[in-house]
């Protein structure tokens, strides 16, 4: 399949609320339709872990009584939602695509599924993850080229947006788990300010963040928002901020670009994408600042210049104890990759630790003086169509990035800053997104610029 981002349209929910309140349509009918796209196409794209219809279904005729009566819950009453299997479910398994969880079934729900049913959307299936959300992939495919890499960890996530199986999905990201998959399947995603959602059991690693993935920028804010009203933030965190509907769309006057460690990476077609990108953007009238135009903006970038390792050195510090206990408990429950990665973990010193942390806090504070400069930043959220990935080969070392590189995510994530990434480039027929990151607390506004440049800047296609 070729992807062209002026015509793919995924599902959506929004625009369907008049129909529901008028009774020409209804949430039972529009999961039945979604069931009829699963069916078709999850024997290549595999999305899912688990699917639970009988509930799925139970849960949409509740909900399409309650839009026949005039009582809706909220605007996503009804909505069916993927939850990357990460995330627990009360209603199905979490296994988390480990061995050491085959069979895991906790029959509780983490903060945001909670949140969810709370306003009448229906949590209708657990979506792919890679391994304990690392790097050892799932059996995911990319919905354009089953040959090719959905990213990770959120690959069901962004797939099942991708094939247009379900309008909205949660993920998470610690690295780049977000935002990269959503780039490679041609989605959108909002990775929020750190703590924006609250992660509930998932409180292990500093960075990890829950975020939302959709067909519409709608169903994006509003998925985000109703989750946030109900149960707020991580501990300690003022949690998500912003209108309870979506943001009306907002025309930047200037963008910093930045171009991170990835731009050394970046192949030409998508470097030739995003720059005929940024010509529409300036000729709009919209004012582009690069490294070379403040001495802020050079300062932030070589904050993160090193965002992978940075990003890593935290995650595999964090991750440490937990994994470790998990393969002393189950020797044969980890994949060798996670075990290498635990090794690399398990090899560092406290002192790794806490310079990493340093430049984290340094990076956040370069961050926060460029404010004043522009109302946002933007940047590519992948260097390149998604890879080819066939599997590791016997006998040969393994890849070192199965999923992809998350060159490009490092910074948000790192600097705690929210995240928007837009299916905005089409390179040899694949999927490339372009992202806007925010201050702190910026989420609404990203999602307002985001909303007028998919609404006003035409989408780029190179061969």
């Amino acid at each position: 399949m070729t992807y062209d981002p002026k015509t793919f349209k995924a599902l959506t929910y929004y625009d369907l609320l008049p129909r529901f309140r008028d009774g020409t349509d209804n949430p039972r009918a529009y999961l039945e339709r979604a069931i009829e796209t699963i069916a078709a196409r999850e024997p290549v794209v595999k999305a899912f872990a688990h699917l639970n219809e009988a509930g799925a279904r139970a849960a949409a005729d509740a909900s399409s009584a309650r839009w026949k009566a005039g009582k809706p819950l909220s605007p996503i009453d009804g909505m069916p939602v993927a939850i990357k299997d990460l995330l627990e479910t009360k209603d199905m398994p979490t296994e988390m695509n480990c061995e050491a969880f085959r069979g895991n079934f906790p029959k509780r729900d983490n903060a945001a599924v909670w949140a969810l049913r709370q306003a009448g959307a229906v949590v209708f299936g657990k979506a792919v993850t890679a391994e304990l959300g690392g790097t050892q992939p799932g059996p995911t495919t990319n919905p354009w080229d089953p040959a090719r890499t959905p990213g990770g960890s959120s690959s069901g996530s962004a797939a099942a947006i991708a094939a247009r199986m379900v309008p909205a999905a949660l993920g998470t990201q610690v690295g780049g788990s977000v935002i990269r998959p959503a780039a490679y399947c041609g989605t959108l995603a909002l990775k929020p300010t750190q703590g924006g959602i609250n992660r509930g059991e998932r409180q292990t690693t500093s960075q990890s963040t829950t975020g939302v993935h959709a067909g519409s920028i709608e169903d994006l804010w509003q998925v985000a928002i109703e989750i946030a009203r109900r149960c707020g933030g991580d501990p300690g965190r003022p949690g998500l901020i912003g209108p309870q509907s979506p943001p009306a769309a907002v025309k930047p006057e200037r963008l910093i670009v930045l171009e991170t460690e990835g731009w050394a990476d970046l192949d030409a077609p998508s470097k030739t994408a995003f720059g005929m990108l940024l010509d529409q953007l300036r000729s709009a009238g919209i004012t582009l600042l690069g490294r070379e135009d403040h001495p802020w903006i050079e300062a932030l970038e070589q904050a993160v210049s090193k965002g992978r390792a940075t990003c890593n050195a935290v995650t595999h510090w964090e991750n440490r104890w937990y994994q470790r206990n998990l393969l002393d408990q189950f020797p044969n429950g980890l994949s060798e990759r996670a075990k290498n990665t635990l090794a690399k973990a398990e090899a560092m010193k406290v002192e790794d630790y806490r310079a990493a942390l340093m430049e984290r806090a340094a990076a956040q504070h370069r961050h926060a003086a460029i404010a004043p400069l522009a109302d946002a930043a933007i940047t590519l959220s992948c260097p390149g169509p998604a890879p080819l990935w066939a599997g590791d080969t016997p006998g040969k070392p393994l890849a070192p990035r199965p999923t992809g590189d998350f060159v490009f995510n490092a910074p948000s994530s790192m600097l705690f800053a929210p995240a928007l990434t837009m299916p905005l480039l089409s390179v040899g027929g694949l999927p490339v997104g372009v992202q806007l990151m925010g201050q702190q607390h910026e989420d609404a506004r990203i999602t307002a610029l985001a909303r007028w440049m998919l609404g006003s800047v035409g989408a780029v296609i190179t061969r």
